[in-house]
């Protein structure tokens, strides 16, 4: 349980320092591990990696931050989806070598941002970064991630299937009946219970297989690529110019998910433990990924979700679902049986996580009293909300600004630049 003096958070049912019971553990490790596996391993598959590596690496990835946090922060590692383009364009002109190469240097530029940071501090984070900005982009962060869940309930490789969307409708209704109506341990993972209840809603209705299951081994040890190993160094430019420019874009959402997971576990995790120690911890895994062969990794969204919904902050959960995640990746069954949950039960899910993430940038804005008749507020809010939902990016040859940073760097200027008050309200 937590250490005397220290903060508890009274709305969470297991706070950051709780450590549950066994059987309950694994069954809350299981929930996370599996809300994000999609998501995961989607990352390889699209740009041509071992999903196992991007398993493992995500599990190595979350128990480094967890490890360099001290156990502080609630987040889970996943594959990132800011580099595909980069990494698919390195992929087809120099191969999977440049590849890690980007990656690494990727990692990097955290690294050397940390450092900054460390020297400089982060009390400018309270300017830039204050409701009217921070409310907003946490509604992007959710909102923005709205079609994808619909598409992964709705296409069944890019064509409408309404069979796929009553899965997807089937599962949404299971999750939120388990997470009105169960009690004691069960509502605890309502989302677990929903991923279940969809799959097998799934198999019924046809639109699982199950060959790859039984024709996967037990044991399977991921295809590594190591560097200086497996293939020899080539400094790239390409992969440098390429790759090492994304680390921004991702720092930005990395700011953004921490954003959230400070309001939703009523602490500031910019002051403790601190930016500089998890933009090290992120960099750090990120690095990791380039020198074994996975893609990069970044916090998950999804993860956000579920600590919102479940009301289940341990950081000790997540370290088991972590440690799982390492395990699995051996595994080739559990793997496989895992990685054919269809997409629709994803998407069903996904309506509630992402639309949780939303409404907690909601909740930020009401409970700050924002003021919308100042339209000093009206205009960030505005410009933030569109840009970072509409899908807007920005592009400069390979470098892509997506259109939640974008929205998050729109915010922070016009914070910034705009008066307190127009002419017209003075």
């Amino acid at each position: 349980m937590a250490e005397k003096n220290e903060f508890r958070n009274p709305d969470a049912i297991l706070d950051i320092k709780d450590r549950p019971k066994f059987l309950p553990w694994i069954g809350l490790s299981l929930q996370h591990l599996f809300t994000m596996f999609g998501a995961t391993v989607l990352v390889p598959i699209l740009v041509g990696l071992d999903p196992s590596i991007a398993l493992f690496s995500s599990g190595v990835g979350t128990l480094l931050y967890i490890l360099i946090t001290k156990g502080t922060v609630p987040a889970y590692l996943g594959s990132s989806f800011a580099f595909i383009t980069a990494i698919q364009s390195l992929m087809g002109s120099s191969g999977y070598p440049a590849v890690a190469q980007g990656i690494i240097y990727s990692g990097i530029v955290y690294l050397i941002v940390a450092f900054i940071i460390a020297k400089a501090g982060s009390d400018w984070i309270d300017e830039v970064l204050p409701p009217i900005v921070v409310g907003p982009v946490i509604m992007v962060i959710g909102l923005g991630l709205a079609q994808n869940a619909a598409e992964n309930a709705m296409f069944n490789e890019g064509n409408y299937d309404a069979k796929y969307f009553l899965v997807a409708l089937v599962t949404l209704a299971i999750t939120i009946f388990f997470n009105m109506f169960l009690k004691g341990f069960l509502s605890l993972i309502p989302i677990l219970l929903g991923i279940i209840g969809g799959y097998l809603f799934a198999l019924v209705v046809g639109i699982v297989d199950l060959e790859a299951v039984k024709a996967a081994p037990w044991f399977q040890v991921p295809d590594f690529q190591f560097m200086f190993v497996d293939y020899n160094f080539h400094f790239s430019l390409a992969a440098l110019i390429s790759m090492a420019p994304i680390a921004f874009v991702t720092m930005t959402e990395h700011m953004g998910h921490l954003m959230v997971l400070s309001k939703t576990t009523k602490r500031d995790f910019f002051k403790s433990p601190g930016l500089k120690k998890t933009l090290f911890a992120d960099g750090l895994s990120t690095i990791i990924a380039g020198f074994i062969g996975g893609p990069p990794t970044t916090s998950y969204g999804e993860n956000i979700g579920v600590l919102a919904i479940t009301k289940v902050h341990s950081v000790f959960v997540l370290g088991g679902a972590a440690l799982l995640a390492v395990l699995f990746s051996f595994v080739g069954k559990i793997s496989s049986l895992i990685y054919s949950i269809p997409t629709p039960v994803i998407g069903g899910i996904s309506f509630l996580l992402f639309g949780v993430i939303a409404s907690s940038g909601l909740r930020i804005l009401i409970d700050n009293q924002i003021d919308f008749d100042k339209k000093r507020n009206l205009m960030i809010t505005a410009a933030v909300l569109v840009i970072g939902i509409g899908g807007a990016y920005l592009k400069i040859g390979s470098f892509e600004l997506t259109s939640m940073a974008l929205a998050t760097v729109i915010g922070i200027i016009l914070n910034l630049v705009l008066p307190v008050k127009a002419r017209s309200e003075e």
